[in-house]
């Protein structure tokens, strides 16, 4: 619901209506303006949207220093506060960063910050992508610590291809363990890019799996517009297991 509105309008409209499925829109509010979420909020309400994930959302681009003091939101929480006062009915999800978020000034104050946005009414968060599952248990404990009892749902990514992997990694603040790295490269090296899918969509459902016996409230999937390899994750996974 940013730069993207009108398709993503259109997309969780289709999924709702055609499919039946319950869609969440992602809404950023860097540099928009009351209205302007106004406007995309009751969209979506009239397309049947019952659940948006409330997003600060990326600076301009080739902006590092950008001054949000003078707009109407200039963090998620501010968006998260709006929404719930606006369009009280709405479920509301917001993000959460096991590593930190990389503009974040210390690991406490990022999980402060959560903390805050799920104050203001968030329902649940997302973590952004991980790919040790102690990173994940270890920053629950800490948000238990701290008085957050929200669900949490881990978010994972199945590499398909490392040539995006660094910029992806550069973004979020994620780190990949080196022996996993290695595997992947040897793999790009051996056989070629799909030896690069097949090691990646598997390392990433033993991930999901050992979450979801553990008792992981879910598993939020990034598909980065590769469907397929999310697919193959899904079915092969056993949501039985540990809950």
């Amino acid at each position: 619901m940013g730069s993207t509105r009108a398709s993503t309008l259109e997309i969780v409209s289709r999924l709702k209506k055609e499919f039946g499925l319950e869609t969440m829109a992602h809404l950023t509010c860097v540099g928009a303006s009351m209205r302007d979420i106004d406007s995309s909020l009751g969209d979506l309400v009239r397309v049947g949207v019952d659940n948006v994930l409330a997003l600060r959302g990326d600076l301009p681009r080739g902006e590092t220093t950008f001054d949000l003091s003078g707009h109407d939101f200039t963090c998620a929480a501010d968006l998260v506060s709006y929404i719930r006062a606006r369009f009280p009915g709405l479920g509301i999800g917001v993000a959460a960063y096991p590593e930190g978020h990389p503009e974040a000034p210390s690991l406490e104050k990022d999980l402060i910050f959560l903390k805050r946005k799920l104050d203001e009414g968030a329902d649940f968060a997302i973590t952004q992508l991980f790919f040790d599952n102690d990173l994940y248990w270890d920053f629950v404990q800490r948000a238990r610590g701290i008085g957050i009892d929200k669900p949490i749902i881990p978010g994972i990514l199945p590499i398909v291809n490392l040539s995006n992997v660094a910029r992806i990694i550069s973004l979020c603040g994620a780190t990949i363990p080196d022996p996993y790295l290695k595997k992947l490269h040897d793999a790009q090296r051996e056989e070629g890019r799909d030896a690069v899918s097949r090691v990646g969509v598997a390392y990433a459902g033993r991930q999901a799996q050992e979450l979801l016996d553990r008792g992981a409230p879910g598993i939020h999937l990034y598909t980065l517009n590769k469907a397929e390899s999310c697919v193959s994750l899904v079915r092969g996974l056993n949501f039985e297991t540990g809950r």
